[in-house]
């Protein structure tokens, strides 16, 4: 049974909760005037409904996890698992196609054998279903009749709603650190396999990225996985020709925007500027692939270079800088706006001009906006994949060329984890290596946004 039958039902045992008890107190509040609850009857009900749903959001979760185990333990322990194979790949094969069957997804199995295995699927889920309806029913009675018997005038239901709505908030809040956390820890185990068997000099210093999925996992060569090229396509790329697009345009027009344009083409502007940061990266891609690349081939071979191509790091750069442009000109147009109009108003009472009082008073008020917007673009740009696989290709290429194919660490992430290699292979794990670089990468780049920002915050505060 769907997980969400039992979310069903804690929600519907939690309403019934939350009006008994609500009906509760509002007995205590009718049979003594003189003596009023220290609570209100909305927190009586909701300390009754809490008892009952959080408690089954628990079982659910865990009985999402133990339910399957057990069902798959009762099949093997039928008559018809003997016909099972000992091979495991063709034994889970025909465990999933019984049990597809079972639970009404497939018309029927391919092997004809696991057939017999169709019935004690059907049986242990039908089972196991009753089992955990019944003990989702118990626990939220258990839970709703503690809670309504603690319900008194004197009982503080309020304080313990209350705690609960903080704790649940801070376990929200706590999602994002434990994820980070995990992420990190899965990258750090990860990097630290795959430099036993690649020496980190070789990686961090190597000039030849070449990576074989079918050589000797035992005995890997370490001159074929030097970063190096994926390094400089991700700067290249990401860091230097795409904010060399999207800095000097996403502030010109958060500088229009603001301080220029009439409100009501501001009105129209600012939304049609934003809507670039929703359209999908791939059609991006297609839009570098299909008209920007032969562009800036047809320009080359205009001017004498005969080897340009079609597939270039310019290309690419040029496109991902415009994809960024509203986060550097949202941002920016934001700080400026939240300048107080004091600052501006003494600047033309001192006699500055617009452009000075833009240069030297407005823009950098805003700067630390300003700078936390361009180190979110510089982020989304490194971390790019689509139109740099459709756009500059796959090659790592060490070159200052821009009209040279180039890839980045990203597009090498996706291509080694999408193959058919092993994960304990030097080849795949080099993908863990990448990404720890690439999280630290980014994370040194915060850090330098918060430490710019907390400067200048300081001074204008």
């Amino acid at each position: 049974m769907s997980p969400i039958i039992f979310i069903l039902i804690a929600l519907a045992l939690g309403l019934a909760g939350w009006l008994a008890g609500r009906a509760k107190a509002w007995s205590f509040q009718k049979a003594s005037e003189q003596t009023r609850p220290v609570a209100r009857p909305v927190y009586h009900a909701w300390y009754v409904s809490v008892w009952i749903v959080v408690p089954v959001l628990f079982f659910v979760v865990l009985w999402s996890f133990i339910a399957p185990q057990l069902v798959l333990q009762s099949v093997l322990a039928s008559p018809g698992a003997q016909v099972l194979p000992s091979f495991g790949f063709e034994r889970d094969a025909w465990l999933a196609e019984a049990r597809a069957v079972a639970l009404g997804n497939a018309p029927g199995v391919f092997n004809e054998e696991a057939e017999v295995l169709v019935e004690p699927f059907r049986e242990a889920l039908g089972r196991y279903n009753i089992i955990g309806i019944v003990l989702t029913l118990l626990i939220a009675f258990g839970g709703g009749v503690y809670a309504f018997l603690r319900i008194r005038p004197d009982f503080q239901a309020r304080t313990r709603v209350e705690r609960t709505v903080m704790i649940v908030l801070l376990a929200a809040s706590l999602v994002a650190i434990l994820t980070t956390f995990g992420i990190f820890a899965s990258l750090v185990f990860e990097t630290f396999r795959f430099f036993s068997m690649v020496s980190p000099i070789d990686f961090l210093f190597g000039t030849f990225w070449g990576p074989d999925p079918m050589s000797n996992p035992d005995n890997p060569d370490g001159s074929r996985y030097g970063a190096i090229p994926l390094f400089w396509g991700t700067i290249f790329i990401g860091a230097i020709i795409a904010m060399i697009v999207a800095i000097p345009l996403g502030l010109m027009s958060a500088i229009y925007l603001t301080q220029y344009a009439d409100p009501r083409l501001r009105a129209w502007v600012k939304p049609a500027l934003e809507i670039l940061a929703g359209v999908p990266t791939v059609v991006y891609g297609y839009f570098a692939a299909l008209t920007v690349a032969p562009v800036i081939r047809d320009a080359a071979v205009a001017v004498g270079i005969t080897n340009a191509s079609t597939e270039s790091a310019l290309a690419a750069g040029v496109v991902m800088g415009v994809m960024i442009i509203p986060f550097v000109s949202s941002m920016a147009d934001d700080s400026i706006a939240a300048v107080p109009g004091s600052m501006r108003d003494g600047s033309y009472a001192m006699g500055a001009t617009k452009s000075e009082t833009i240069t030297r008073v407005l823009f950098p008020a805003a700067l630390p906006g300003i700078v936390a917007g361009v180190m979110l673009a510089v982020s989304r740009a490194i971390g790019e994949t689509m139109i740099v696989v459709m756009a500059a290709s796959t090659a790592a290429n060490l070159s200052a060329n821009p009209l040279e194919r180039m890839t980045t660490v990203t597009v090498q992430i996706v291509k080694m984890l999408t193959g058919e290699g092993s994960f304990d292979h030097p080849a795949t794990l080099s993908a863990f290596a990448l990404g720890f670089v690439l999280f630290l990468v980014t994370l040194a780049l915060n850090f330098v946004a918060l430490r710019v920002v907390k400067r200048f915050r300081e001074a204008y505060e």
